[in-house]
């Protein structure tokens, strides 16, 4: 890659820190997704409301594993990778990053919103100690109410934002001289694959798993060049 103008590269020496902090985070999110795939694997999460009740009297560890808890430690750290690529791209389409900044960022904002793992260890614990089958009928519709919020609206809107965002990062990334035009098509792919959330079906699930292909490579990519990206524009 042509290195970048010496005036251009004073500009970006004070983001130095937001760029390894980026790409530490991407390495972070990576564990962390092969410890939620593990977790689903050996303990699959339960299918009805009593089911995680249980769970979470067994072990109120793996039950908020099994509510996603990773989840939101994920998009949490998926927020500097998207002012990061702010930064680096908007020199090639600042009207393109700004938006797929604000998708990115009001996706991560939405998804909070369809968590529930606290709540439901909440309704478990008063489900324990209830004393009549009136209060243990309201509680297991209020974790049913929960189930139905878990993946819902807000989780389909958090997650098709956060798919047009790193959509849209990705084509204006082939313009890029930061990263290369192979990361960026591995990019555009795993877009193209989370458009279509886990919740539509069959075809839903196929595509969120084989999204995590593309995902995984893509921020081995993009982590990697972001950590020594502060040695380049030094």
């Amino acid at each position: 890659m042509a290195p970048k103008p010496k005036a251009e590269n004073q500009v970006l020496v004070k983001w130095k820190p937001l760029f390894w902090i980026t790409g530490l985070a991407l390495y972070t999110i990576i564990f962390l997704v092969f410890i939620q795939i593990i977790v689903y694997v050996v303990n699959p999460p339960p299918k009805d409301v009593i089911g995680f009740f249980n769970l979470f009297q067994k072990n109120i560890i793996l039950g908020l594993l099994s509510l996603d808890v990773i989840m939101f430690i994920d998009w949490i750290l998926q927020i500097p990778l998207f002012l990061t690529l702010y930064i680096l791209l908007k020199r090639k389409n600042e009207s393109y990053m700004l938006l797929a900044t604000a998708l990115g960022l009001v996706g991560i904002a939405i998804y909070f919103s369809s968590g529930i793992a606290f709540e439901m260890l909440s309704l478990s614990g008063q489900y324990a100690i209830a004393a009549t089958e009136v209060q243990k009928t309201s509680l297991l519709s209020a974790g049913q109410m929960l189930l139905a919020t878990y993946q819902g609206t807000a989780f389909n809107v958090s997650y098709i934002l956060v798919a047009l965002a790193l959509l849209i990062d990705s084509f204006v990334m082939l313009k890029s001289e930061f990263f290369t035009r192979i990361t960026a098509y591995i990019g555009i792919a795993m877009g193209i694959l989370m458009l279509i959330p886990p919740t539509v079906g069959t075809i839903g699930l196929i595509f969120s798993f084989l999204s995590l292909i593309p995902m995984m490579v893509w921020f081995v990519i993009v982590g990697k060049r972001l950590s020594k990206l502060p040695e380049i524009i030094s």
